[in-house]
């Protein structure tokens, strides 16, 4: 033990610690530490325990990658399915909006649980009184279905489709769903 009075040794005694410990190092064969860590006041290197440094799960940038298993659907009409099995998707849309010069327009995504939906993105334009213009929206986010729930979209007018890219990034229990074919090496 240092004699030095700016350091410190304290011992460590936490079951959930040890057993993380012995989850990110295998090589311990899951049988009890031989001695209990301590934590120290000399500087130590310091061992990341979180799942992504251990290396079994992927970077959130990683893990929401586009790849084979990707879905897409054009929206060209009212109240079309997208997405109808549940858990969490990262939807990615293009809409392309014309202002018609006469009347309000909306185009729009929403959660319908089978009897009421629920936007979550919508683009309303308003009347020009005469002029036409048009642009390009795009937008990505992430959804959460539940079992009986789905993902529709609605256009004013055929003319003026939403374009949908979609991958399931987890199941409906929160387990992450890593890009088709992809394995840890």
């Amino acid at each position: 033990m240092p004699t030095n009075a700016n350091v410190f040794n304290s011992r460590v005694t936490s079951e959930a610690l040890e057993a993380k410990f012995r989850q990110v190092f295998p090589a311990q064969g899951g049988a009890e530490l031989v001695q209990d860590l301590f934590a120290s006041g000399v500087i130590q290197p310091v061992v990341d325990f979180s799942s992504v440094a251990e290396g079994s799960v992927l970077p959130q940038n990683l893990q929401t990658a586009w790849d084979f298993a990707t879905g897409s659907a054009q929206i060209t009409t009212t109240n079309a399915n997208i997405i109808t099995n549940t858990g969490f998707w990262l939807v990615d849309l293009t809409a392309s909006v014309f202002v018609d010069a006469s009347a309000l327009s909306t185009w729009q995504i929403n959660v319908f649980d089978g009897t009421s939906s629920k936007p979550v993105w919508a683009f309303t334009s308003n009347s020009l009184g005469g002029t036409v213009t048009g642009s390009v929206v795009e937008d990505k986010f992430v959804v959460f279905l539940r079992s009986g729930d789905s993902l529709r979209g609605t256009t004013p007018d055929s003319r003026f489709p939403i374009d949908v890219w979609y991958r399931q990034i987890a199941d409906v229990n929160g387990t992450l769903v890593n890009p088709l074919g992809f394995t840890f090496s």
